[in-house]
């Protein structure tokens, strides 16, 4: 009886490993297009918000769709005017994601720290809470949509 040592793991290949942040690009591009032809600036283009709906208040999505329509028409004032959160989440968006590419481009994996996730997370809850409720109020009334 011999003994043999197992194979070692099969590393995946790079094109196996950034699939899915190409993937979720293309996704970003295709919806981007989409909302560029089928403009969300005419009523009731891509339906209506349901809470808008249900309590006459915006949510902190609200003009979210907008905003990806004047982005792509370069528009960057009119794309805050319609959801500055979300405008100005793009950039951490990339950021991350571009971070995750690159990791998985060179085949590492180097996960964020968790007091790091936990305070990111504990941040962005609380920048969409005071956003909401802002927006909401007539002080912050500039904010909606």
């Amino acid at each position: 009886m011999t003994l043999t040592t197992p194979a070692p793991p099969e590393t995946p290949s790079r094109a196996r490993r950034v699939r899915g942040p190409l993937l979720l690009a293309g996704g970003v591009l295709a919806a981007s297009v989409a909302l560029h032809l089928r403009d969300p600036h005419d009523s009731g283009s891509w339906g209506y918000c349901p809470w808008l709906l249900l309590t006459g208040t915006p949510c902190p999505g609200c003009g979210g769709l907008r905003a990806v329509n004047d982005l792509t028409r370069g528009d960057v004032a009119a794309a805050v005017s319609s959801n500055a959160l979300f405008v100005a989440s793009i950039p951490v968006l990339l950021l991350l994601w571009g971070r995750g590419l690159a990791q998985r481009w060179r085949g590492v994996r180097r996960p964020l720290p968790h007091s790091f996730v936990l305070v990111a997370s504990t941040v962005a809850v609380v920048a969409v809470i005071v956003f909401w409720v802002l927006r909401n109020v007539p002080a912050g009334s500039w904010l909606a949509p």
